[in-house]
């Protein structure tokens, strides 16, 4: 068995470095926290170009939740910077959720935990 003490970053497979530190840096206002990551509260978002390493790029499907103040209002913004969503905000009887991709078509989730 190990000691994991806390998850340091998620890896967020792009075809374009520029293009995905645009989206992150700018469209989604995450803080540059050194080459190619951003600073997403409790966790470090790190930008990797796996055909660079001789592999092939797939899209993550699963979705990294960013827990945002207000879903509806960070919808709105996004929607406005061109960010595309997919369905309805949904309200699950705990938490609010809105689905969207980056550029790469990797899952982004604006989500809200309101119910204890």
């Amino acid at each position: 068995m190990i000691e994991v003490e806390r998850v340091d970053f998620v890896s967020i497979p792009t075809q374009n470095v520029d293009r995905a530190k645009e989206f992150y840096g700018v469209t989604l206002g995450l803080a540059e926290n050194g080459p190619d990551e951003f600073d997403a509260g409790n966790v470090t978002l790190g930008l990797w170009e796996p055909e660079a390493d001789g592999e092939a790029f797939v899209p993550n499907p699963a979705g990294v939740a960013l827990r945002v103040p207000d879903v509806v209002g960070a919808r709105v913004v996004l929607e406005g910077a061109g960010v595309k969503f997919k369905g309805e905000t949904q309200d699950t009887g705990v938490c609010h959720m809105a689905f969207f991709t980056d550029p790469d078509g990797n899952w982004l989730i604006l989500h809200r935990r309101y119910a204890a």
